[in-house]
């Protein structure tokens, strides 16, 4: 593939290179640069195969004297991807993890002039402060102010951003014989749709398929020259089942919906490739321009918004046992959403291979909540902003709940969180467990006496060095109540159904952690789900955006699985808490211990869910203060420990686009 810099001068001047196999099982190839580049600004270009697990390749540096330090590249979702990085001058050796079917294409260098016109032509409002660190030696904020200015790209500018990264080259092996029925319905005035429709199946590489349109009845489109495409009346009482005949899989189109050339090849393979898959799914482009960049399988996320969509290959099998839905207004749309929202497994395709024309149809939350209950899952539906929801029952009676606070003098903080739990929160059966690590301000001790006076509070003395993990641990082994909720002191409560909204998700047989929304002092986002990967380890998505921000697909305005969430506001069940050793105190004793947490139970099974129906304030670390000195390689020490057990998570966080940045705290592609 050629990649011509005349056009794109953010590429660099081109430098030759070549790679070397090490004996690093992950990064195991070193890339040696022919004209060295110490110093420089370096661009990466990497193709990956369509068909490979989608695993961000990484970057490794080794430095004179310092510990190796990683970086996260691109994901692999378009032709190419490209990276933009900074070699510091003692610059040893430069390694790559590539992952499987990845290749280096190019590398170049540019100076640190180039790169500074590119920030003020893009987002001049970052050229002082970069200009400022530049000055400073402050090489960690400068690279990572630069980064964020030119090699990051927003959402609605996806076009020009997917233009300069080609089209993957498609799938080299046939896809498995399995026969694919795509079912499209179309009404009066839809022809040209139709066609366009039509004609992009015309040209897929899977050869086994045959397209069934169905119009209104007393109604006929015009003739259609295909053998292998068949009209006839469809009818709202049209079952998906019995619209899949003798195929082996379902494709449900609409007028309009234009596909890649290799759309049912990749996701017959992916569908076919291991047994016990439902569905496969693919990302798509809407009439806007927009892309529709979906996360890994999401059952949550689908039940409340059917973000599932088109295009999405279901398994006739499965296909033929989904019961009906609701009839009317959408019949069939309504039958697609709820099937789509209930699979047992499904697999994505992290690669746009579909243009659409038509929006996608809107979940029937009653309908969905009807099917759960004759699934032995009831769930009611009420009303919250943004439109109807599902919420799921309390058990009876409700659960005790464990509310662990740990906590050192500072009593402007303990006084505020004990009156939000204890005198604010509508949800009744309850305990406090303030684990005090050694506390000596005498107006803390005196409020501690008058706490000490409702029965529900007890006062847990920790008098060892600061480790949080231990402290939480601590608050558990000492809770009486099913469920526990690990609570910062730096919390202040909003709302009385907070504790509620947590409990009820908590409860679910599937789900591990529950975390809340967040909100800094001045009312923008602190807390909305944890992203592993993002800022090269972990960190909080859409930070300091507006409290009602909707966040890519809606996914803000509902509950929705994530891979972690904060420690600051957590509840889960006890059983579960004890079941994978609570928090790991000897290598997380400070940071990374909660997303520590929520993956172990995610490796367990266990769920864990953000909602946004519990609604609190956190001032972010108030009580601890910034990591400097011995506390940042503290902070560094904790950070390589996570890297290490959990670099495939790292690499792809699955309800995290791999197109979508790590370099922000947005939702930017890069």
């Amino acid at each position: 593939m050629v990649i011509p810099t005349r056009a794109r001068p953010w590429l660099g001047r081109e430098t030759a290179f070549s790679l070397h196999a090490t004996a690093d099982p992950v990064f195991d190839r070193r890339l040696v640069l022919a004209g060295g580049g110490e110093g420089s600004w370096i661009t990466l270009s990497i193709r990956g195969d369509p068909a490979a697990p989608p695993l961000r390749p990484m970057l490794r540096l080794l430095r004179e004297g310092l510990p190796p330090e990683d970086f996260l590249l691109p994901g692999l979702t378009e032709g190419v991807a490209h990276w933009l990085g900074l070699l510091p001058p003692d610059t040893v050796e430069i390694r790559l993890a590539l992952g499987p079917g990845a290749t280096l294409l190019r590398a170049g260098l540019r100076t640190h002039a180039s790169v500074f016109a590119e920030c003020l032509l893009k987002r001049p409002q970052r050229f002082v402060p970069a200009l400022y660190t530049f000055a400073r030696r402050d090489a960690r904020r400068y690279r990572d102010i630069l980064r964020g200015a030119c090699a990051v790209t927003p959402l609605d500018r996806y076009t020009a951003w997917a233009a300069a990264r080609g089209t993957p080259s498609g799938v080299d092996a046939p896809s498995p014989a399995r026969r694919v029925r795509v079912i499209v319905r179309a009404g009066a005035g839809e022809g040209g749709g139709l066609a366009r429709t039509l004609a992009a199946l015309g040209a897929q590489t899977h050869p086994s398929w045959h397209a069934l349109v169905l119009h209104g009845t007393g109604s006929r489109l015009a003739r259609i020259d295909d053998a292998r495409v068949e009209q006839r009346p469809g009818a709202a009482s049209d079952a998906l089942g019995d619209l899949c005949g003798d195929a082996d899989a379902c494709l449900f189109l609409a007028p309009g919906d234009v596909l890649r050339a290799d759309t049912l090849a990749l996701l017959v393979r992916h569908l076919f490739g291991r047994p016990g898959l439902d569905l496969a799914y693919a990302d798509s482009v809407g009439p806007d321009g927009r892309p529709h960049l979906k996360p890994d399988w999401s059952p949550d996320l689908a039940l409340a918004t059917g973000y599932v969509g088109r295009p999405a290959l279901l398994a006739a099998e499965w296909l033929a046992r989904v019961p009906r839905g609701a009839r009317e207004p959408s019949g069939l749309a309504a039958d697609l959403v709820l099937a789509a929202a209930t699979a047992r497994a499904a697999i994505h395709v992290p690669q746009i291979l579909c243009r659409t024309e038509a929006p996608v149809a809107v979940p029937d939350v009653d309908g969905i909540a009807h099917h759960l209950a004759a699934r032995g899952s009831p769930a009611a539906v009420a009303e919250r902003p943004g439109g109807a929801r599902l919420v799921w029952p309390l058990p009876a009676p409700a659960p005790k709940v464990s509310v662990i606070i740990p906590s050192r003098d500072r009593l402007d903080l303990i006084t505020r969180v004990c009156r939000g739990v204890l005198h604010e929160t509508a949800y009744s059966p309850l305990e406090v467990i303030i684990v005090d690590n050694g506390s000596t301000d005498p107006a803390v001790l005196a409020h501690y006496d008058d706490l000490r006076r409702d029965a529900r509070v007890r006062i847990l003395p920790f008098p060892e060095s600061f480790n949080f993990s231990a402290m939480v641990n601590a608050g558990v082994a000492a809770a009486s109540g099913e469920v526990v909720l690990l609570l910062n002191n730096d919390v202040a409560v909003l709302e009385p159904g907070w504790l509620d909204a947590m409990v009820r998700q908590a409860c679910r047989p599937e789900i591990g952690a529950v975390g809340a929304k967040l909100l800094y002092g001045d009312g923008r986002l602190q807390h909305a789900g944890v992203v592993v990967g993002l800022g090269g380890r972990a960190g909080h998505i859409l930070r300091r955006r507006p409290a009602d921000t909707p966040g890519r697909l809606g996914q803000m305005r509902v509950a929705h699985e994530v891979s972690a969430v904060t420690a600051a506001c957590l509840a889960v069940r006890r059983a579960r808490y004890e079941a994978v050793g609570g928090f790991d105190a000897e290598a997380f004793p400070i940071d990374f211990n909660d997303v520590d947490f929520c993956l172990r139970l995610g490796a367990r099974g266990w769920k864990t869910i953000w909602t946004p129906d519990a609604v609190l304030a956190h001032l972010e670390s108030v009580s601890r203060g910034p990591a400097i000195g011995a506390a940042r390689r503290r902070f560094e020490a904790e950070a390589a420990r996570f890297s290490e057990r959990w670099r495939d998570v790292i690499r792809h966080d699955p309800f995290y686009h791999p197109a979508l940045s790590v370099t922000t705290f947005g939702e930017d592609l890069e």
